[in-house]
C-alpha cells in the first residue's frame, strides 16, 4: 500500500460516527434529494408493474428498477443544466 492510499492523520483520530456525521452534514441536501428520488422511482415502478402490467413476468419489474439508474442521472444532470442556464 502506498502513502497516497492511506487516510490523513486527522481522519484516523475521528470515530466512525464522527466521520458519518460530518459526511451527512456536508451533503445533507444531496442525500435527501437522492432518497426522495429513490422512493418516488421505486413507488412508480412498483405501481406500474402491479397495475399497468399485472400479467408481466417478474423480470419486467427488475427492468423498471434498473431503468431508474439512467433516469436518476438524466434527471439530476438536467437540473444542473437548468441551474447553470439561469
Amino acid at each position: 500500500m502506498t502513502d497516497t492510499d492511506s487516510p490523513d492523520d486527522a481522519e484516523t483520530d475521528q470515530s466512525f460516527a464522527d466521520r458519518l456525521r460530518s459526511q451527512v452534514r456536508e451533503n445533507r441536501t444531496g442525500m435527501v434529494g437522492d432518497l426522495v428520488f429513490a422512493i418516488i422511482w421505486v413507488t412508480f415502478a412498483s405501481l406500474l408493474y402491479d397495475f399497468a402490467f399485472p400479467t408481466a413476468p417478474r423480470w419486467v419489474l427488475y427492468m423498471f428498477m434498473l431503468a431508474g439508474i439512467p433516469a436518476y442521472f438524466g434527471f439530476f444532470i438536467s437540473v444542473e443544466m437548468a441551474k447553470q442556464s439561469r
